[in-house]
C-alpha cells in the first residue's frame, strides 16, 4: 500500500519541479523530501525519476502516479473534512419514522429544535405504523424510529429500542346530556349514569358493553378488544379507522365510545367529547435504531432531541374531565 506522505511528497515534487521547492511547499527540510522519494520509488519498484544534467524529472510512471496521488490526496482531504463536519455535526442526514399521532404532536417540537440546534443536519421525518417502523429501519430505509408498544408487545431482537415513555389512554364519551336523540348508542341515551370520576379502571369499562365502540389501527384494535375482554366483555366495534378527528366527531354526536391514546387527543380534542384516563392502560413509547450505543454523532443528537420533546409533550399531552 502506498504511504501518503512519500505519495504527498511526489505530488509536491510534480507541482514545484524540484526537491527544493517541494520541500518549501510542505515545510520539509530536502533530506526528508529525497528520503520520501527514494522510499516510494524503492516500494512500487518503478522508475520514477531521472536525471537530466543536474536534475532530477519524473520519468512517464512518476507523472502517472503523481497524477493519480493528486487525487487520491484529494479524496482523503475530502473524507476527513466530510468526517470532521459530522463530528462537529456542520452537515449530515438523518431519517426519522415517526406514528401517525406522533407526526402530529411530535414532530412539530423535534423539527423546531433541530433545526435550531443543529441547522447543518437535514431532518427527514416520515410517518409510518410501528410493524412499518421497524420493517424500515431493518431495510435502511430509516436511522430511527419512534414507535409504541402495548402490553405484551416487543420489538424484534434485532433492534435497539430505548424506552422513553408512556402514552396514557382515556375512554373517550359523549357529554351525557337530557337531550341525547333516542336512537342514538346506549352512551348517549343514559343520562343518569353513575358519574366517571377522575379515573376509570378496566373492570368498569363492563359499564359500557352494550355501546357500540370505534377503534383505530389493527393494533390499537386489538389492544382493545383485549382490555374489554378483561373487563369482562367482547366490545361490538361498529366503527373502525385510524382517523381519531372522525373518531371523535361520531362520539361528540352520541354514536358510541372509543379508548384513544393520549398524544391522538393532543393532536386534535373534540370540545363535545369526555375523556377519562383509564388505570392501567397505557402504550409505550420507544425510540429505535439498529446497532449499540454510541450512536453516530447525526443520531445521537437527534435522539437527544427526541427524548427532550417526549418528556416536554407527553405529560401534558391531554388534561382529563
Amino acid at each position: 500500500m502506498l504511504d501518503l506522505t512519500r505519495l504527498q511528497a511526489l505530488v509536491a515534487f510534480a507541482r514545484t519541479g524540484s526537491v527544493s521547492a517541494a520541500a518549501d511547499d510542505l515545510h520539509y527540510s530536502q533530506p526528508t523530501v529525497s528520503h520520501h522519494l527514494k522510499r516510494l520509488e524503492a516500494e512500487t519498484g518503478a522508475v520514477l525519476f531521472r536525471r537530466v544534467g543536474r536534475n532530477l524529472v519524473l520519468t512517464e510512471e512518476g507523472r502517472r502516479l503523481a497524477e493519480r496521488g493528486e487525487e487520491i490526496l484529494g479524496l482523503v482531504s475530502r473524507a476527513g473534512n466530510e468526517l470532521a463536519s459530522a463530528v462537529s455535526l456542520q452537515t449530515g442526514h438523518v431519517r426519522l419514522a415517526i406514528f401517525p399521532s406522533g407526526i402530529a404532536t411530535l414532530a412539530p417540537r423535534i423539527v423546531t429544535l433541530m433545526r435550531e440546534r443543529h441547522p447543518g443536519l437535514a431532518l427527514e421525518v416520515r410517518e409510518a405504523e410501528p410493524p412499518e417502523a421497524e420493517g424500515l429501519l431493518l431495510a435502511d430505509e430509516v436511522d430511527l424510529a419512534i414507535t409504541f408498544t402495548y402490553p405484551r408487545e416487543q420489538p424484534s431482537d434485532a433492534i435497539t429500542a430505548e424506552v422513553l415513555g408512556e402514552d396514557p389512554l382515556y375512554l373517550v364519551t359523549p357529554p351525557v346530556r337530557p337531550d341525547c336523540l333516542a336512537g342514538h348508542s346506549a352512551s348517549a341515551r343514559r343520562p343518569s349514569r353513575e358519574p366517571l370520576g377522575s379515573r376509570i379502571a378496566i373492570g368498569r369499562l363492563a359499564d359500557f358493553a352494550d355501546d357500540d365502540w370505534m377503534a383505530g389501527c389493527e393494533r390499537c384494535r386489538g389492544y382493545l378488544v383485549a382490555t374489554c375482554e378483561d373487563a369482562g366483555f367482547e366490545p361490538h366495534v361498529q366503527f373502525a379507522s385510524d382517523d381519531f378527528v372522525a373518531i371523535q366527531a361520531l362520539i361528540a354526536v352520541g354514536h358510541g365510545v372509543s379508548m384513544l391514546p393520549g398524544l391522538a387527543l393532543a393532536a386534535h380534542r373534540h370540545p363535545d367529547v369526555v375523556l377519562t384516563p383509564i388505570e392501567g392502560a397505557v402504550r409505550t413509547l420507544r425510540l429505535l435504531s439498529l446497532g449499540r450505543p454510541p450512536l453516530p454523532p447525526a443520531l445521537e443528537a437527534t435522539s437527544a432531541v427526541v427524548r427532550e420533546v417526549v418528556d416536554e409533550v407527553v405529560p401534558k399531552a391531554v388534561a382529563a374531565d
